[in-house]
């Protein structure tokens, strides 16, 4: 999977000398057509796109992000529309690497190989299931590879020593790292400082895998790690679409500006 197009935006984003800025914004929030439009939008700051299915139990996801998801379940978005959310993104940004995020249960209730076939169909070009660790992932994630979809893994501050060797060993072309013991869009309860150096421990382990940090990423706080490979924002961004809706704002410029923002923050 060498020349994916998720390592390549790391390897685009390291020749500039900056970390691969990386968004999430949830399918549907706050209609099919909005978040596509969003999605289009951002896409000319963001190297690579985070996208998530809309769930109305998450279990990592904090206050913004469930606001957003409620949004887009109360408009009646289901999978299928997401796929095809995908689909018409594709068209436009070919090269743009769209990454998939939701719950196992999802997946499960859908049937695995269908919704494989179907991230496949629709260009998906990686998947993140946040509730299916290591190494409870090894089958769904050689299917993956196998569709040449880049399966996701997350490590924590509390992933053991021999566990996050497994992990990195078993993983694709990106691992996700989350920055603190929270849901996301917490504030930021460690100093940038600590969670570069745990960022460090993990990166030691491997120098050739992408290792982003995401979770309580602001334009405050995004400055201070941009020594990681890519830095991942997204309850900022929901945060936005929620206050832009209140006011009765344009949500696609109010959320393109702040990704704009961000972007220049890392440069």
């Amino acid at each position: 999977m060498n020349n994916s197009l998720i390592n390549r935006a790391f390897k685009l984003a390291r020749g500039e000398n900056r970390p691969a800025l990386l968004t999430y914004t949830v399918a549907g929030d706050n209609t099919k057509k909005k978040s596509l439009e969003i999605l289009k939008s951002i896409s000319k700051y963001a190297d690579i796109c985070e996208l998530g299915f809309p769930h109305n139990t998450p279990i990592a996801d904090g206050g913004q992000i469930q606001t957003s998801a409620y949004r887009a379940i109360k408009n009646g978005i289901k999978i299928n529309d997401v796929f095809s959310i995908v689909n018409k993104f594709k068209k436009i940004k070919k090269d743009k690497p769209i990454i998939l995020m939701g719950y196992y249960n999802m997946i499960y209730q859908y049937n695995e190989n269908k919704f494989i076939a179907k991230c496949k169909k629709s260009k998906v070009d990686g998947l993140i299931v946040v509730d299916l660790p290591y190494p409870e992932n090894k089958v769904f994630a050689s299917k993956c590879k196998r569709s040449k979809i880049n399966f996701i893994q997350l490590i924590s501050p509390t992933t053991s020593k021999s566990r996050l060797k497994k992990i990195i060993n078993t993983s694709h072309d990106m691992i996700y790292y989350i920055s603190m013991l929270s849901t996301t869009g917490g504030k930021l309860k460690v100093s940038a400082k600590k969670i570069l150096t745990e960022y460090q421990k993990i990166k030691n382990q491997n120098k050739s895998k992408n290792v982003v940090i995401g979770f309580g990423i602001t334009e405050k706080t995004i400055k201070s790690l941009k020594k990681a490979d890519g830095l991942v924002v997204g309850s900022a961004i929901c945060r936005e679409i929620t206050s832009s809706l209140k006011k009765r704002q344009n949500t696609v410029t109010n959320v393109t500006n702040i990704v704009r923002k961000l972007k220049n923050k890392i440069k």
